[in-house]
């Protein structure tokens, strides 16, 4: 009964589906591209795959950005040890599209992610016909799941991860969320506590085999970018990374106060990278409203950045270069009840994390960056902003967090190459 109801409830908002779509293409138009995808209905061909010669049809969803940067390190794996491989790479944001266009190759295909109703669940399946499929972090979707079990694909979750939220959060739809969560293939855990909580809803957990985001690669252009804005400024820079609507007003306000304060020390210089691209006017008018400057990235080019009280990072694909610029990074998401963003990048990339108390969506990752001494945790902005002051006076402790970061950073890394190995497994006898 309550997966006809979930059915009924899918297929009657496809209209407010479309409406939605319309309204978010008017400020990102990567929304209205082919949007008949969205529902099951596709103008592109199945890539030709050949299972039996070596060239399996890999299916791997990504919904948004941060997601399509991991498949990104996966498929480089699956890349390696089955080179034949062709990919089918699914989304469901316009920022995951855009990244996810530059990991294709001649022979590859990208979609939208069908919307969960059966009928257009079963119309991607019978189009596309992939041998194995994958979703990545946290994407279960009940229909597309147990139609995938039901159409012969095996599917399986990988780089795994479900914070105590998300599972009170599907344990209040158990009905719903446990078939799904059973149906899948296997489930390839971040940490011990993802397996334990994936377990509790009914997951296959096939295994704990790490984050794959330890394996990326941060640009060294853009590491060396970084670095020469940096060599060109005269001050300490403390960046808020990623961070996240409200975030951005308290760290205003807050680096007012210090201002006022007027302590002697030389001020820093502040900079802000929004998490969502849609968000950069709206920080531009923010910071202009406290009656402070802000230079965006965007008008750089190639120059060192210019003098403004704010610096705001308002590009695509460049966090290696902003964290090479920074000094301190403060982690968005963790000062509001938001459940933190990811700090791996910055600590590959050598930056010195300050996080605050809301960590719960990477709560072991943020752990072991503590222990290892890689970051630091404060109860709220205004004493993240304290620390940032106090590591820029201290040069070797700055100096040793960095260390921390980089051996932090290397010591968990190997789980692309596992996961790529436990997905190739999983297609069919012959395959």
């Amino acid at each position: 009964m309550i997966r006809l109801l979930y059915n009924l409830a899918a297929w009657a908002t496809q209209p407010l589906l479309r409406r939605k779509l319309r309204r978010r293409g008017r400020a990102e138009p990567g929304y209205l591209h082919a949007v008949d995808e969205r529902f099951g209905r596709y103008g592109v061909p199945r890539p030709e795959a050949d299972a039996a010669q070596g060239r399996p049809l890999v299916w791997i969803h990504a919904v948004s950005l941060g997601e399509t940067r991991a498949a990104a390190i996966l498929l480089r794996a699956l890349r390696q040890q089955c080179p034949g491989l062709r990919l089918l790479l699914t989304h469901g944001t316009a920022t995951g599209r855009a990244e996810g266009a530059a990991l294709l190759t001649p022979g590859d295909a990208q979609v939208w992610q069908p919307w969960d109703t059966r009928a257009a669940v079963r119309r991607f399946l019978r189009h596309f016909r992939p041998d194995v499929g994958v979703l990545m972090e946290t994407e279960v979707w009940p229909n597309l799941v147990l139609e995938a079990a039901a159409h012969g694909v095996p599917l399986a979750l990988a780089n795994a991860r479900l914070s105590e939220r998300s599972l009170r959060s599907a344990q209040r739809a158990e009905a719903l969320m446990r078939p799904a969560y059973a149906a899948l293939a296997a489930a390839w855990a971040q940490t011990d506590g993802d397996a334990a909580r994936l377990r509790a809803i009914g997951a296959p957990v096939a295994g704990v085999l790490g984050n794959l985001k330890f394996d990326a690669r941060p640009s060294e252009a853009q590491l060396a970018q970084g670095r020469g804005w940096r060599a060109a400024v005269a001050r300490p820079v403390v960046m808020l990374a990623s961070s996240r609507e409200g975030e951005e007003l308290d760290f205003l306000k807050q680096i007012q106060a210090l201002e006022a304060t007027k302590s002697g020390a030389t001020a820093p210089q502040w900079l802000i990278v929004p998490r969502h691209p849609q968000r950069f006017d709206g920080v531009v008018a923010l910071v202009r409203s406290q009656g402070l400057t802000i230079s965006r990235r965007s008008q750089w080019g190639d120059a060192p950045p210019p003098a403004a009280d704010v610096w705001l990072g308002d590009s695509l694909g460049e966090m290696a270069a902003y964290y090479a610029l920074a000094d301190v990074a403060l982690l968005g998401g963790s000062f509001a009840p938001l459940g933190g963003q990811n700090l791996i990048e910055a600590a590959a990339c050598g930056c010195p994390v300050l996080m605050g108390p809301h960590t719960f969506n990477f709560s072991q990752v943020a752990d072991w960056a503590e222990a290892a001494g890689a970051a630091r945790r404060v109860s709220d902005l205004a004493a993240a902003l304290a620390l940032a002051r106090a590591l820029l006076a201290d040069a070797p402790a700055l100096a040793a967090m960095r260390q921390a970061a980089l051996g932090f950073a290397q010591a968990h890394q190997g789980a692309a190459e596992r996961t790529a190995a436990a997905v190739l497994a999983l297609r069919p006898a012959g395959g």
